[in-house]
């Protein structure tokens, strides 16, 4: 009898599973028919790219923001202070290339949580064009990137256009498993929320819009109490009746080679905000877990293993929909055998995140209000 009171709820949930699995499939479709064609008259763009430190990466990621295909562009970066590593990149491909406009501020210490919206702020004031795109500096851009989020931004009714990503793993296995995750099943929920509602949110590794369109959300200041300042400008723009597009340009996002512990930290940071943003939709993630359920199904019931295997087939479908036919990823070809790993942990994180409200962010000891907004602990890691 305990048995049947189980397994009556998680064939409710298994159902519910696989028809998000078809619906992010036929998100993937849509996403795939999408774009904008290319514009005749590119207007000059203002790329802001705040710095932090020098990563494996930063340099071959800066070259190719140096390295785009667009008539007129300026390039200004930040870094907090002059010690900060990131200062001698900057230079260096400056130097590889004097036809760019290109600029290095000094931002100093944040005096706000969020110290990339500080940096923003301060590249911002300094930037010339009405058209600005902003670009985290773990990200590398195709040489057609700027052409084709502009191109989206001048559309009619665009305020904003968010580029979707590849994650490159380094060659940890946290790392790679993290890569793995990203470029299927969060790719694919946010594909599915577009199908859905549309883009009501933007995420932020690169993101183009207008002085004007910040300025009618208040501006970055408003922004800066947030930890996904990101998902918070898409939000407030669409909620002034403007359109938010994601954008049909892929860029790539190196997210560094994490151990164990930082890796778990970071996933962790992101569900407790993700919660505190979005709540029922945090909640609604339970039938994004398709793997833990048909497994738990298969626990609890061993005589349902058919409905079990339907569910993790019907989900290796999504997550092939997402990481090859959307993304064509090397590494969802290569390690396709791991994302049952990553499912768990993601999983794990998934119910994790549902307690606590503290959070450790570079540096910094961080409590998350109801609202998504953060206050500042201390300022040292405890």
């Amino acid at each position: 009898m305990r048995a049947v009171l189980l397994v009556v709820p998680l064939l409710a949930l298994l159902t519910g599973s696989i028809a998000y699995c078809i619906l992010a499939i036929i998100a993937a479709a849509r996403y795939r028919r999408a774009g904008a064609p290319p514009l005749p008259n590119l207007p000059p763009v203002s790329v802001l790219r705040p710095l932090a430190g020098a990563e494996d990466n930063t340099e071959a990621n800066l070259c190719s923001l140096f390295e785009q295909s667009y008539p007129h562009f300026e390039i200004l970066m930040s870094i907090h202070e002059t010690s900060d590593p990131a200062a001698d990149v900057a230079l260096r491909v400056m130097a590889a290339h004097p036809d760019i406009p290109a600029r290095l501020i000094i931002a100093g210490a944040s005096q706000f949580p969020n110290a990339k919206v500080w940096s923003l702020r301060a590249l911002l004031a300094e930037s010339r064009y009405e058209l600005i795109v902003m670009s985290d500096s773990d990200i590398s851009l195709e040489k057609e990137a700027l052409r084709t989020v502009v191109s989206e931004l001048e559309q009619p009714g665009v305020a904003l256009v968010t580029c979707p990503y590849r994650a490159t793993g380094g060659p940890g296995f946290w790392s790679r498993i993290e890569a793995l995750g990203l470029n299927t099943d969060f790719l694919g929920g946010l594909l599915t929320a577009r199908l859905l509602n549309g883009m009501d949110f933007a995420i932020g590794c690169t993101i183009a819009t207008r002085r004007a369109e910040l300025e009618a959300i208040g501006d970055l200041e408003h922004l800066q109490r947030y930890l996904a300042e990101d998902f918070m400008m898409g939000r407030l723009m669409h909620g002034g009746g403007k359109t938010v597009v994601l954008s049909n340009c892929i860029i790539q996002h190196h997210i560094g080679n994490a151990g164990f512990r930082q890796n778990w930290k970071h996933r962790l940071r992101w569900a407790r905000s993700t919660r505190r943003s979005r709540r029922m939709g945090y909640v609604g993630e339970i039938f994004t877990r398709t793997t833990a359920i048909s497994l738990a199904v298969w626990l609890v019931e061993p005589r349902a293993w058919g409905f079990a295997l339907a569910g993790m087939a019907f989900h290796a479908a999504e997550q092939w929909a997402t990481g090859i036919w959307v993304l064509d990823d090397p590494l969802v070809a290569r390690y396709w055998w791991l994302l049952p790993v990553e499912d768990i942990a993601s999983f794990v994180t998934w119910v994790m995140g549902f307690f606590g409200k503290t959070i450790q962010w570079r540096g910094r000891k961080l409590t998350l209000a109801r609202d998504g907004s953060l206050e500042l602990i201390s300022s040292e890691l405890q």
